[in-house]
C-alpha cells in the first residue's frame, strides 16, 4: 500500500476535505515509485481514474511523468466541486482501491482552485 505524504506543511487533505466553497477543485497528487514499480503502479492510478471517471462531479484527469528517467508522477484532476470530490475520495470503493499501489509508492495529494493574477490569468 501506498504512503501518504502531505504537501503542504500547515494544511492537510483531510482540513481541505471540509472545505465548504462550492467551487470547482482541482486535485494535484505527485507519486514517486522505485523504477521497478512503474507499471504497477501505472495500472493502480488507471483502475483509480476508470472510478473516478465514474462519479458525478468528475470533470477530468491528466497523468504526468517526469522526463529523463523518472519515477515521479504527477496527477492533475478537475472536479465540478468539493462536495463530488469528496464525497468520490472518502467512498469505501476506492479507499479499497489505495491497496493496489506498490509498496514503495508515496503519494501527496492537494486541492486546488484556479486563481486570477491580473493581467497574467483569470480565475
Amino acid at each position: 500500500m501506498l504512503e501518504r505524504k502531505e504537501l503542504d506543511r500547515v494544511v492537510t487533505m483531510r482540513e481541505q476535505l471540509g472545505d465548504t466553497n462550492p467551487e470547482s477543485v482541482v486535485l494535484i497528487n505527485t507519486f514517486n515509485v522505485d523504477a521497478g514499480d512503474v507499471d504497477e503502479l501505472i495500472a493502480a492510478w488507471e483502475a483509480d481514474a476508470a472510478y473516478f471517471k465514474r462519479q458525478p462531479g468528475f470533470i477530468s484527469t491528466q497523468l504526468h511523468r517526469g522526463i529523463a528517467g523518472s519515477c515521479t508522477f504527477l496527477n492533475y484532476a478537475v472536479w465540478q466541486d468539493i462536495n463530488t470530490f469528496r464525497a468520490a475520495f472518502l467512498n469505501p470503493e476506492f479507499q479499497e482501491k489505495l491497496a493496489a499501489y506498490p509498496s514503495s509508492t508515496s503519494a501527496s495529494p492537494h486541492l486546488f482552485r484556479k486563481m486570477a493574477v491580473p493581467n497574467i490569468c483569470v480565475s
